[in-house]
């Protein structure tokens, strides 16, 4: 119930609002979001299949449009479908003027998504300043934080070298080291958000990143029949003042001005030659190194070669894509990550469209690809890997 409360007066929603929802129920936002929310505030919910959007991403625009919805969202990956699926006939059709919150959370979002998407559809009726970022998990009910700015996406330029090394560096985004974060608000009602250092339990400066904690009533109590995980997860104090207890979300971040910036997962993290590399990052510059790639769908992770990390890249090619050449698409790959994180690639695999593991709402399973690739299960076009 905080939560549902959380998410009305975050959203600034009541009976006057009607959504659409296509995650599915057994997925927190979708059960959340899609159907609790809308009987909590007394307000209209249109529900569709996520298969129906995954085959044809204009359903989820056509609903929003028909029964004039002024909520709905998605993870990062869903805004990037429609701009890639849907042709500009379809969107002649399309009225998107009611829609006045489109929250986007449960993956990392890239600020690149949300303008392309807003360009695409602002001739729909399509406003920026309807985004809504948030960050959120199950273990805490569902939204932790989020916001949006007046008319502009707001964002944060810091230096990636600096960041290797934990550090919040400001810059500006022209410069080669640049990485452009989205911000995700602040803390929703009687919520806390702490940032501390995941080895040493204390509390990061602002300057630094580090482990995202969260405290709240909407945190749960633990994992059922899980006595160590619920240990390790649910009670977290902070060393040199006790406080406590906070729920450790595994998620790497910072604030500035209380203002949440995520930058990762803590067990995703990369670490070669002592800097910190996050899988994200990598993976969008994986995927605009060529054009037969497949955006959105790739995974980077390391494994341990000769007592030394190596970096792995498995990225989906697009169905036009398999008929490229493989040389020219994996040389394109290491040319880029080399240039953009000075990190060289052990392995390519590029493998068939829709054949990366993911989760219900659609996120990628690096750990799962990751097994798949040790235990050679991927669907293999072609690979490559340094002598």
């Amino acid at each position: 119930i905080h939560n549902l409360k959380a998410i009305r007066h975050g959203f600034q929603i009541g009976e006057q609002n009607s959504g659409c929802f296509w995650l599915p129920s057994y997925h927190d936002m979708g059960l959340i979001g899609g159907i609790l929310e809308p009987m909590y505030i007394n307000g209209p919910s249109t529900l569709m299949s996520p298969v129906s959007f995954l085959q044809r991403p204009f359903r989820w625009l056509e609903a929003i449009s028909r029964y004039k919805a002024t909520t709905s969202g998605a993870p990062n990956f869903a805004y990037d479908l429609c701009v890639e699926k849907i042709s500009p006939e379809q969107m002649e059709t399309l009225d998107l003027s009611s829609w006045t919150l489109a929250f986007c959370g449960a993956e990392p979002i890239r600020p690149e998504t949300l303008e392309r998407f807003a360009r695409t559809f602002a001739g729909c009726g399509f406003r920026k300043d309807a985004f809504y970022p948030c960050f959120g998990m199950a273990e805490s009910t569902l939204i932790v934080s989020g916001g949006r700015g007046a008319s502009e996406l707001r964002k944060f330029t810091i230096d990636r070298k600096a960041l290797e090394r934990d550090r919040v560096v400001p810059i500006t985004a022209d410069d080669k080291n640049s990485l452009t974060l989205v911000n995700c608000g602040k803390p929703m009602i009687d919520q806390t958000i702490v940032i501390v250092n995941p080895n040493t339990f204390k509390k990061c400066a602002q300057d630094e990143v580090g482990e995202i904690w969260v405290s709240g009533p909407s945190v749960a109590k633990g994992y059922w029949g899980l006595k160590d995980e619920t240990e390790k997860t649910f009670n977290g104090y902070i060393a040199d003042t006790n406080e406590g207890p906070f729920l450790r979300t595994g998620d790497l971040g910072f604030l500035q001005d209380d203002e949440l910036f995520i930058t990762g997962r803590l067990k995703d993290l990369i670490i070669i030659h002592g800097s910190n590399h996050y899988p994200q990052d990598i993976e969008v510059t994986v995927d605009s190194a060529h054009v037969a790639l497949q955006s959105g769908a790739g995974a980077a992770f390391s494994i341990t070669d000769d007592g030394k990390e190596k970096l792995i890249i498995v990225q989906e090619v697009t169905r036009q894509g398999r008929q490229a050449v493989i040389d020219e698409m994996t040389s394109a790959i290491r040319q880029a990550v080399a240039e953009k994180h000075d990190l060289q690639v052990f392995a390519i695999v590029l493998v068939k469209p829709m054949s990366i593991p993911k989760t219900s709402s659609g996120k990628i399973q690096r750990r799962a690809t990751k097994t798949a690739f040790l235990n050679g299960e991927l669907d293999v076009v072609g690979e490559w890997q340094a002598e």
